[in-house]
């Protein structure tokens, strides 16, 4: 879904709408796994990604192997707990972003890594393909100092194959994960329960580099 928003520019935290104290009342099991949304997750990792519409990016998550959980909601901005037309207006200063619940023993923060690259356009900016805003721009939260250097690293050997196709320098911003706010319960894995929603998430074609290394 395409929403304008306020224009191409991140909020100051005071320009930004001030939200609520309340976190989003979302159900207690993933709709298409059954595992929980909210958690605990023992012995399992987090990640988090914005990749445009949210929708999309959370269906190539839970279907890869090792993932326990998703979710899908805010992340990057100022406004405690927005609803989706609060996030839409570019007045909160978030991301569209998916958290992502893996085992470790099953698969690695590299190969969520590939997913997140090869599954946008990680070029655009403010942007991915019709949608436009601030919400939709391409961002890697990371939860350690081990998961920020593996996110860089694989933006500078991406970035080599992306030139050698033709596209621009990559604008995701990578940066220490902060407050993770749900979305509300009808957008969690809404794919899902609407299977003929639409989501206009597309990749490059550029295959990202296996050579990936995950952290610690």
């Amino acid at each position: 879904m395409s929403h304008p928003g306020r224009g191409l520019r991140v909020p100051s935290k005071e320009e930004a709408l001030p939200g609520r104290a309340e976190p989003m009342p979302v159900a207690e099991a993933h709709f298409v796994k059954g595992t929980p949304l909210r958690g605990p997750f023992v012995g399992m990792q987090r990640a988090m990604f914005g990749m445009g519409c949210f929708w999309g990016a959370e269906l190539q998550f839970w279907l890869s192997e090792g993932v326990f959980s998703t979710a899908i909601g805010y992340a990057g901005g100022h406004t405690p707990n927005p609803t989706y037309q609060e996030a839409c207006s570019g007045l909160t200063g978030h991301a569209e972003v998916v958290r992502v619940i893996f085992d470790p023993e099953l698969t690695s923060y590299a190969a969520m890594l590939r997913l997140f690259w090869e599954n946008h356009d990680p070029t655009q900016g403010m942007r991915q393909g019709v949608d436009l805003g601030t919400q939709y721009r391409s961002a890697v939260y990371c939860y350690s100092e081990a998961q920020m250097r593996a996110a860089q690293d694989s933006r500078r050997a991406y970035q080599v194959l992306l030139t050698e196709a033709g596209y621009r320098a990559i604008t995701t911003e990578i940066r220490p994960a902060d407050e993770f706010y749900f979305a509300e319960d009808r957008h969690q894995q809404y794919l899902a329960k609407n299977p003929t929603g639409e989501c206009g998430l597309g990749g490059t074609g550029v295959v990202c580099p296996v050579g990936l290394t995950s952290p610690d």
